[in-house]
């Protein structure tokens, strides 16, 4: 199993590839339609999705995609599962398990991820639908006195519980502890939370047995706060991002793809271009795993128009080719001048 496993690991962080995260659950995807005035649909919502997936040429540079349950369930205009149609592009199917943030009980203001409940049987029955990694999102705020210990620790083990139980069901574990860009801190207290977030889930991961060469790492970079002005420097973040990861990740962890975390897409990839840049060799391949960094100039382009549907598979495209580009220190600026 940890043979297979590992060869999966190693195929999402593929030279020059990365993921698409395109599970948002329907709340989510609903607001950025009505952002638009697309009307949401289970029908639209799938109109969107294959768009997406059947992007000629993305797979280039794709080399796996993350569904929402719906959209695993749902097939193509031509009757295939999505699962399929991804997998006859070589594109790995993945899919996100957790059942979303809740309050965290007896704490102020912070999240604890659930969906543990049931989860062995619901990880064997999206195997059987042709999944082979699966990813689960832990969110960690900032503020003067968070997060308490109590949010850290409750989050991380959860991330170890679900790591555990997906590599027991034969799916690669990508495990993603969010530290949140909301707020005024400083790129210096993101660092020092990031450090202790990432410690507490290592730690966990190890608790709960965990095979690490057959994980992935999907955190946020370092960056200070949205309302923490002046924004920092990219080669700023790209330096604490590295740090931080250095100090944390352990060099067995095959792969480690970022979360774009509310940055736009230019921002993004140009972050992931300068970590990329910054002197090595590293242990872990540095990849990303954008949802909006990825998907938002698509939507925009495709604006829920079927005549505009080729419009917004060449944007995701571009997208997808500048960050394989970033993912390799080789992005610049007159690749955004092809588009």
């Amino acid at each position: 199993m940890n043979h297979d496993l590992g060869s999966i690991a190693a195929a999402l962080v593929a030279k020059g590839k990365g993921i698409l995260a395109a599970d948002e659950t329907v709340p989510t995807l609903t607001k950025r339609f009505d952002a638009l005035k697309i009307q949401s649909t289970e029908e639209s919502r799938r109109t969107y999705r294959e768009m997406l997936f059947a992007s000629v040429g993305a797979a280039e540079f794709i080399s796996g995609v993350i569904m929402h349950d719906e959209t695993i369930r749902q097939k193509s205009s031509s009757g295939v599962s999505f699962a399929q149609l991804l997998s006859d592009q070589g594109i790995l199917p993945g899919i996100k398990v957790d059942t979303g943030a809740k309050p965290l009980a007896g704490s102020f203001d912070e999240k604890i991820t659930e969906g543990l409940d049931g989860l062995r049987d619901r990880l064997s029955e999206y195997r059987s639908m042709g999944a082979r990694f699966a990813k689960w999102r832990a969110v960690i705020r900032i503020a003067d006195n968070l997060p308490s210990a109590a949010c850290v620790s409750a989050n991380a083990h959860a991330l170890g519980r679900y790591a555990a139980l997906c590599q027991e069901q034969h799916l690669v574990p990508i495990v993603e502890p969010e530290v949140l860009m909301d707020g005024s801190h400083t790129i210096a207290r993101c660092e020092e939370v990031t450090g202790v977030v990432l410690h507490a889930v290592f730690r966990a991961l190890f608790e709960q047995r965990v095979v690490l060469e057959c994980m992935l790492l999907k955190p946020n970079m370092v960056i200070a706060g949205e309302e923490c002005s002046p924004p920092d420097k990219v080669k700023e973040v790209a330096v604490a991002t590295l740090r931080c990861l250095r100090q944390h990740v352990p060099a067995a962890v095959p792969g480690i793809v970022f979360l774009s975390g509310g940055q736009d897409d230019l921002v993004a990839t140009a972050h992931l271009n300068a970590i990329n840049r910054l002197p090595g060799p590293n242990p872990w391949k540095i990849s990303f795993s954008y949802g909006r960094a990825l998907q938002d100039p698509a939507l925009k382009a495709w604006h829920g128009r079927d005549e505009n549907l080729q419009l917004g598979q060449q944007a995701l495209y571009h997208r997808a080719r500048c960050n394989g580009a970033a993912s390799l220190g080789a992005y610049t600026d007159e690749m955004e001048a092809l588009a």
